[in-house]
């Protein structure tokens, strides 16, 4: 049952923050009786939506959840009070929220109700899946996962520039309903100015779920006649810049561009450390960073990758192409940002390797 209840919130990936992505299953006399996940935008709640899909009474049942009822008046009342009034006997949390307004508390309520508490089942998996919520909540910034598509050599396009298309079609398919699960994808203005990406998803069924599309761009020259710009009514687009002037900033607005102000690092471009900051204040969870080289060496030397996912296609280009890692400057390999393998697989000849940072 609280197998079910994690695949319900895997569901809901990439479209609740900035709240978590919550799964409950509600079980009486051997038999589901109600399913909820959290919904597109946070609301309502997994044990709203589940409480609210049933025919039938849940008194004296078991409500599986993936994350401790919240305990806490926001723009729905407390989940927690919500089980205590439907009757439920005993709830089987797979962990403590660790969000301060809660932490415990929905736990405590429910046992003064005379609810059964269980704590710990399916613990590993939620963890997972709340990762990027439990990042912001610990360090006040969103989860980055780095996706990488290159060669056998780590390259991402030939010394002119060609890059269509290293992987095949169906590791680039599973590259898009990865972007679909993130709350935003990430790149610098380079990739813009040279590959005009829309960066949605273009799936079939999938483009209501496009992430917040960011952009890293010191000075604010990302180009009006973008195709990302001209799309910005449709799906957010977010600027982060170290500098704009005041028309350049209007213009932007106009075309319903979002301006992050945000200090600059040494060399002058943006600060990736005070961009994350900003991003988790803004409620972000888990943003897909897909390029470039300068911008994946900047989050990887400041130690902000969480996540590796690298397609890998079966051809070498050779030293004189693009490094899909721009240049880290490490004088040792000790120093060297190091990730553990999680998984391996194909996809049409396609290697896909899913790494996890050390920790």
């Amino acid at each position: 049952m609280m197998r079910a209840a994690l695949a319900l919130a895997r569901r809901s990936l990439g479209r609740t923050w900035p709240n978590p992505a919550v799964g409950c299953v509600i079980v009486r006399d051997g038999r589901i009786v109600a399913a909820g996940r959290t919904r597109d935008g946070g609301r309502p709640h997994a044990e709203a939506d589940a409480l609210a899909s049933t025919l039938e009474p849940v008194v004296g049942a078991t409500a599986y959840v993936t994350l401790e009822p919240c305990a806490h008046h926001g723009r729905t009342p407390p989940c927690a009070d919500a089980l205590v009034a439907a009757g439920v006997a005993r709830v089987v949390s797979a962990m403590e929220d660790p969000d301060p307004r809660v932490k415990g508390q929905g736990h405590a309520r429910l046992r003064a109700a005379g609810i059964a508490v269980e704590i710990g089942e399916g613990v590993t998996e939620a963890t997972d899946i709340n990762a990027g919520f439990l990042r912001r909540i610990s360090d006040g910034r969103p989860l980055f996962h780095l996706k990488l598509a290159t060669s056998l050599d780590g390259a991402i396009a030939t010394a002119k520039g060609e890059s269509k298309w290293i992987t095949g079609p169906a590791a680039r398919a599973a590259g898009q309903r990865l972007r679909a699960t993130h709350d935003a994808v990430l790149v610098g203005i380079n990739t813009i100015v040279l590959d005009d990406p829309e960066l949605t998803c273009r799936l079939p069924g999938l483009s209501r779920y496009s992430p917040v599309r960011i952009v890293l761009d010191s000075h604010a020259r990302l180009p009006l006649e973008s195709k990302i710009v001209a799309t910005a009514s449709k799906n957010p687009v977010w600027l982060v810049c170290t500098q704009v002037d005041r028309d350049r900033e209007l213009r932007l607005a106009d075309k319903g561009i979002k301006v992050i102000r945000v200090n600059a690092a040494v060399d002058g471009r943006v600060d990736v450390v005070a961009a994350a900051k900003s991003l988790g204040v803004l409620g972000l969870t888990r943003v897909l960073i897909e390029g470039g080289g300068q911008v994946a060496a900047a989050f990887l030397k400041a130690g902000l990758i969480d996540r590796i996912t690298h397609y890998r296609a079966g051809l070498v280009i050779g030293a004189d192409s693009r490094s899909a890692v721009g240049p880290m400057e490490l004088d040792r390999l000790g120093f060297a940002p190091r990730f553990s393998l999680v998984s391996v697989r194909t996809i049409d000849g396609d290697t896909v390797e899913s790494w996890r940072r050390d920790t």
